[in-house]
């Protein structure tokens, strides 16, 4: 049953640096994480601190390995040409040893030398390097990753009823098809909750399976590279693992990238409570961003959904983002614009969050709300599930303040379908 702009009585509910190099770097043996991030958290990881290829054990569920093949930033992604006109990005990747141990990438962007000395993107990556390069802070510019919008398709899609995968695909299809948002070539990163060790039933984290299919999409849509990323509050690897999203993401051709110190990169992000920051490259680099949140209570901001999400794109010292929690929250929206914003709400953690772990906390809903008005988005789930009106979320009247979208998703050309 479909109807719009209101809602209907439910039918049942993924080299080392140099400036002139320009050819592949030979393949390497396998290298494991770093012990000094192994035995940290990635939340407190920084920018300047040390960080050696170390040789470790690893899971048996999934391994680290280092390899490496060219990548070309596509001609669509002019606006952020500065951040990868030239130098090599190491990306680091999972793979499953249920996925036939497939190799992880380590995939290289690489264009004009001169760019990445002066952009600050080069990476020390030998042996004898204990320490990431020094990057200073760039010149505020916020990553604008948004399509046109169209009025022949809904701002917003709720469905319910159905499998995680089912009910992506056919919020997708309603918003116009994921071709709408993704274009050939493009390389495109998908942004998950992947903050906790717990299990997808605990609902800490994004539902493995709205991962896969998201992935599967993308690549449908024939993305050159997808980019499934965090940066974890519990220990990356085994947020990654035991929350299925790694496996799910590389199951469906994604590489999933660990955060690690080498990859971060102070940017000004030129807000009222955040100026620079270190942030996680692939999200400074990319063509298209997907947010990809799951709902959850916060015991803090109230709810974590959409524009909470982007917490995870910073390294450093994330507790101090709390002082003034809702004016940070606010930056990170106002720098960050996604393509597409997708909720999942399939199992909704009501009590408790954001890490839960109690599964009496939870509920499944079977549902899914997704669109290209985040603000909406996070009103609508806010309202959906705790009875909080958009006024009792201060973060959410901010980003409104700044144009990123509206909390009056009742007025919205939106569609809600119960399969």
């Amino acid at each position: 049953m479909v109807a719009g702009n209101s809602k209907t009585a439910p039918a049942s509910r993924t080299a080392t640096m140099c400036a002139c190099r320009l050819t592949p770097a030979p393949r390497r043996p396998a290298r494991p994480l770093p012990a000094a991030f192994q035995s940290s958290q990635a939340a407190s990881i920084q920018p300047s601190a040390s960080s050696v290829p170390l040789p470790s054990a690893s899971s048996s569920r999934m391994s680290t390995t280092w390899a490496a093949s060219p990548v070309k930033p596509t001609a669509s992604n002019t606006g952020n040409k500065a951040d990868i006109a030239g130098g090599r990005l190491l990306i680091m990747t999972l793979s499953s040893a249920a996925m036939r141990r497939r190799e992880a990438v380590v995939s290289l962007a690489r264009a004009g030398g001169m760019a990445a000395a002066s952009a600050g993107l080069g990476y020390w990556l030998s042996r004898r390097s204990h320490r990431p390069s020094e990057r200073v802070a760039a010149v505020f510019s916020a990553r604008d990753h948004r399509v046109p919008d169209e009025a022949r398709f809904p701002k917003m899609v709720v469905v319910r009823g159905g499998d995680p995968r089912r009910i992506l695909r056919r919020a997708i299809e309603e918003l116009g098809g994921i071709g709408r948002f993704i274009a050939p070539g493009e390389v495109v990163v998908i942004k998950p909750n992947a903050s906790w060790d717990r299990t997808p039933e605990q609902a800490a984290n994004t539902n493995p399976l709205v991962v896969a299919e998201m992935v599967k999409l993308c690549r449908q849509a024939g993305a050159k590279r997808i980019i499934v990323t965090d940066v974890t509050i519990n220990e990356a690897r085994r947020c990654f693992q035991r929350s299925g999203i790694g496996e799910a993401a590389s199951s469906e051709g994604a590489e999933v990238i660990l955060p690690e110190a080498r990859f971060l990169r102070r940017v000004d992000l030129g807000g009222t409570a955040l100026g620079a920051w270190p942030v996680l490259e692939p999200f400074l680099l990319c063509d298209k961003i997907i947010n990809l949140p799951v709902a959850k209570h916060h015991s803090l901001t109230g709810v974590t959904l959409g524009l909470k999400n982007w917490y995870g794109i910073l390294g450093g010292n994330r507790t101090r983002l709390h002082q003034r929690i809702h004016e940070s929250l606010a930056d990170l929206a106002a720098f960050m614009l996604p393509t597409l914003t997708v909720i999942d709400g399939y199992r909704v953690l009501l009590r408790n969050g954001p890490g839960g772990g109690n599964l009496s906390d939870t509920a499944l809903e079977q549902t899914v709300a997704a669109g290209t008005d985040p603000v909406a988005l996070d009103a609508w789930a806010a309202k959906t599930w705790w009875r909080m009106e958009a006024k009792q979320l201060p973060y959410l009247n901010l980003a409104a303040q700044r144009g990123l979208g509206t909390p009056d998703f009742e007025k919205l050309n939106s569609k809600t379908i119960d399969l």
